[in-house]
């Protein structure tokens, strides 16, 4: 079992920065896979970026790539997400999830039902 707890959002103004994090408890956390999804007001949870363990491959969304950077601290058993150069369209709760799969199907990271926890989210608000 692995539980999820996302901080670190928050309102910015456009163009700033924010960076969320996602701590895990479990012993094995540095054998999971961990992803940020998004969900604005009315539309649907979409991905935003994930990354493996061993070796740490990373995938991003084509609308987030350049701006925002995912990593993780297995030692701290925390993933972040470093977010630049924010727009208003990236308004939205945000949720980190996991799965102990890594996928050969780059497209598998992008899906929800792939992921076995989640957690409770965070708002990120962007003002224009």
């Amino acid at each position: 079992q692995v539980q999820l707890v996302e901080s670190g959002g928050g309102l910015v103004q456009a163009g700033g920065s924010l960076r969320l994090s996602c701590a895990a408890s479990g012993r094995t956390f540095s054998r999971y896979t961990v992803g940020w999804f998004r969900q604005a007001p009315g539309k649907e949870r979409e991905f935003v970026a994930a990354i493996t363990w061993s070796p740490g491959n990373t995938y991003y969304a084509d609308s987030v790539k350049g701006r925002f950077t995912i990593s993780r601290d297995n030692a701290k058993s925390t993933v972040y997400l470093q977010m630049n150069s924010l727009k208003p369209e990236d308004t939205a709760v945000y949720y980190c999830a996991a799965t102990a799969w890594r996928f050969s199907v780059i497209s598998d990271y992008q899906r929800t039902g792939k992921y076995d926890y989640w957690g409770q989210g965070t708002q990120v608000t962007v003002s224009s």
